[in-house]
């Protein structure tokens, strides 16, 4: 029986992880498609055009452009919006694959709860898929249908630390976690996850409104620290609806502007909070097992910065601003990993404090 809990923990990891590196090429797909402006590629869902693929050869085509005739068919952008949607599909029957052996099997001790609540919140995320494109890319579905793969791929992250940390343990002999640490630096880890979340928050809104080139210069903005017309009410009005057709954006260049100009700020406070925190926190760990910990936080957060610098310098390649959507996702994943060690292990106390309170108790003696 032990011998079939254990493999079956195994397998449930291995489908956890691929999942999550699922999630992750998804995201990457997102913003390509995105990039490319092939959002609106195939004006139906889930098919294109009434098709399972985009229609190519001239019956076909005939009928698609027959059906739509307002948006005849773009092949170039038709493939990109439909790869997509498989490699979307593909992580949805995984995670539902995922959610059914842990259900089986749960009787075995496996986790069972989040794999099914992650199911299920795939299938809301297949409903914002939906709505990005019969709402014509409206920037609210956009920018929370960008969250939700974040969201997606930060649960299923937790879900396959938390199935290898029950397999370490199994090995260990162990049916327990250790002591979680009680200590000054997790709340601290807390607000910059918060931090970060809304970093990404600030980037979906910046993507779904097409503000990425609404400032093409560095460190300033259109030649000025702080642009004198920014619209931040324009900008952030959540209620806007100027549509029918928001491909490409339908926010003036004032609002876009503020957007822009936030985002940069949000980068700037992350950054500076992270400096501080990380430098801190590596004093304590940098003889731990917490070290290689901390410094791929902060590897990722300078890949993230420079990644977003280049986006700037050189007006958005494709290249880069995917990448910079997939460091953004590996930046978040590499803050709640390090938020998931703290609450496995308990952090030393440093030498020093250790020999003051010798000291103290022989003077008092």
């Amino acid at each position: 029986m032990r011998n079939n809990t254990s493999r079956h923990a195994r397998i449930l990891a291995r489908l956890a992880l691929l999942a999550s590196l699922l999630a992750v090429v998804v995201i990457m797909l997102g913003a390509w498609t995105r990039l490319v402006d092939a959002g609106l590629g195939c004006p139906d869902w889930p098919g294109c055009y009434g098709f399972l693929t985009v229609p190519q050869d001239e019956a076909r085509m005939a009928i698609a452009n027959a059906r739509f005739p307002e948006t005849p068919v773009d092949v170039q952008k038709g493939w990109p919006e439909m790869i997509h949607r498989y490699a979307a599909g593909t992580l949805g029957l995984v995670v539902f694959g995922l959610a059914a052996f842990a259900f089986r099997h749960r009787r075995e001790g496996l986790p069972y709860r989040l794999p099914l609540f992650i199911a299920l919140f795939i299938v809301l995320q297949g409903a914002f898929g939906m709505w990005t494109v019969t709402l014509k890319l409206w920037p609210q579905v956009v920018a929370l249908h960008l969250l939700g793969g974040f969201t997606t791929l930060s649960m299923l992250a937790l879900l396959t630390l938390r199935l290898r940390g029950k397999q370490q343990r199994a090995a260990a002999g162990l049916e327990k976690a250790g002591p979680s640490g009680r200590n000054g630096f997790r709340p601290w880890l807390y607000g910059g996850l918060v931090l970060v979340v809304m970093q990404i928050a600030l980037g979906a809104w910046t993507a779904a409104n097409y503000a990425a080139v609404a400032c093409t210069d560095l460190p300033t903005c259109q030649g000025e620290w702080w642009p004198a017309d920014m619209d931040f009410a324009h900008g952030f009005d959540v209620t806007q609806h100027v549509g029918p057709n928001y491909l490409g954006g339908q926010l003036t260049a004032d609002g876009r502007v503020a957007i822009h100009v936030t985002h940069r700020l949000g980068a700037v406070i992350v950054l500076a909070y992270f400096t501080v925190f990380l430098a801190l926190l590596w004093r304590r760990t940098r003889r731990t097992s917490m070290a290689p910990h901390v410094q791929l936080v902060a590897v990722v957060l300078m890949a993230q910065i420079a990644l977003g610098l280049a986006n700037i310098v050189f007006h958005i390649p494709l290249s880069v601003a995917v990448a910079h959507n997939a460091m953004g996702a590996g930046l978040l994943l590499s803050v709640i990993n390090l938020l998931w060690r703290f609450h496995q292990q308990e952090l030393p106390q440093p030498a020093d404090a250790t020999h003051t309170t010798t000291i103290e108790r022989e003077v008092t003696a």
